[in-house]
């Protein structure tokens, strides 16, 4: 993991179409803005975990109702 010192208003480029702006810290709280292209999801942690077990769920779900043996 690579670890940045960042002050408010200050940045972070990741390849050549994503910034990260730390727009304010206050106390234990970081608020940050995130700038990439459309195509590129982003998500908090969590809902990105729930998001994975979701698909996880649905896709055991799907190979209950269809068993492998015929899905060719």
């Amino acid at each position: 993991m690579l670890v940045l010192t960042r002050k408010a208003s200050q940045s972070i480029v990741i390849g050549n179409d994503i910034v990260i702006t730390i727009l304010d810290v206050h106390r234990d709280q970081v608020r940050v803005g995130i700038e990439a292209p459309r195509d590129v999801d982003v998500h908090r942690q969590e809902i990105f975990d729930a998001l994975q077990a979701s698909n996880r769920d649905a896709a055991q779900s799907a190979e209950k109702i269809q068993p492998s043996s015929e899905k060719e």
